[in-house]
């Protein structure tokens, strides 16, 4: 889950994600102006979005390098966002929450049962009765037929990159090798490279570890909430409901 190489890389990569749908889907589950934790929210873009739709937020995330792209995005738009370092396995110091949400796949970055367990556990603690839980993973369809062995890459103006996804030793994983390529001043290019690993688990076994952890009202879906259909999708989505 290390991302301080990938921090100052990440926002341009991620120009075209959906954050109006991530937007949609959380504005539509959540209380107005309710109390509102964002897990694993990288440079906060999602966590300002939410912010400015009157909710109180909070982000938390593993990586300084990301939380520091995120404290300059909050002074630039003028939101009071606290944004704390801390594990989604661990994370503390919050009760009472309207809302937690753990988007763009950020709970695919736990690679054993027992680190997904923990954090349910840890979203369960931190909600209100009634309070709602809401993420995304990837599907064991796209583990499976969208990323294994695949290459992706784009050569942009400033910055170009080459990623390779092969199927990780863990059951549904994936082993992502980036390699990019910075334009500097002098026209030269930097190089980094980054690896990331991801793994997902059945849909019965989330939706077992959320009722273990005491969360009800489990719904699961796709297309951002608005699909029952979870053939061939890419992503898929959950909301729990602590009672």
């Amino acid at each position: 889950m290390k991302h301080d190489h990938f921090a100052s890389l990440y926002d341009g990569l991620m120009e075209d994600a959906p954050y109006k749908s991530w937007l949609s889907f959380a504005t539509t589950n959540f209380p107005h102006k309710g109390r509102i934790l964002d897990l694993a929210c990288g440079t906060g873009t999602l966590t300002c979005m939410l912010a400015k739709q009157g909710f109180t937020m909070f982000g938390v995330d593993l990586s300084q390098d990301m939380l520091t792209i995120a404290d300059d995005k909050k002074r630039e738009q003028r939101l009071n966002i606290p944004f704390i370092l801390q594990d989604m396995r661990s994370f503390n110091g919050f009760e009472q929450l309207d809302g937690i949400t753990l988007f763009c796949d950020g709970l695919n970055y736990l690679l054993d049962s027992k680190d997904v367990k923990q954090t349910f556990q840890q979203a369960y603690s931190a909600l209100k009765s009634d309070g709602v839980f809401l993420f995304d993973v990837h599907s064991e369809y796209k583990m499976e037929y969208i990323f294994s062995n695949q290459l992706y890459g784009e050569n942009g103006e400033d910055i170009s990159y080459m990623w390779f996804c092969e199927q990780g030793e863990k059951t549904l994983s994936i082993e992502h090798e980036l390699t990019f390529f910075l334009k500097k001043q002098d026209g030269s290019y930097e190089r980094i490279d980054e690896t990331q690993y991801q793994r997902t688990f059945q849909l019965q076994e989330y939706k077992q570890w959320l009722e273990e952890a005491g969360f009800q009202e489990i719904e699961i879906s796709s297309d951002f909430g608005e699909s029952t259909d979870l053939e061939e999708k890419d992503r898929i989505f959950f909301k729990a409901v602590k009672k």
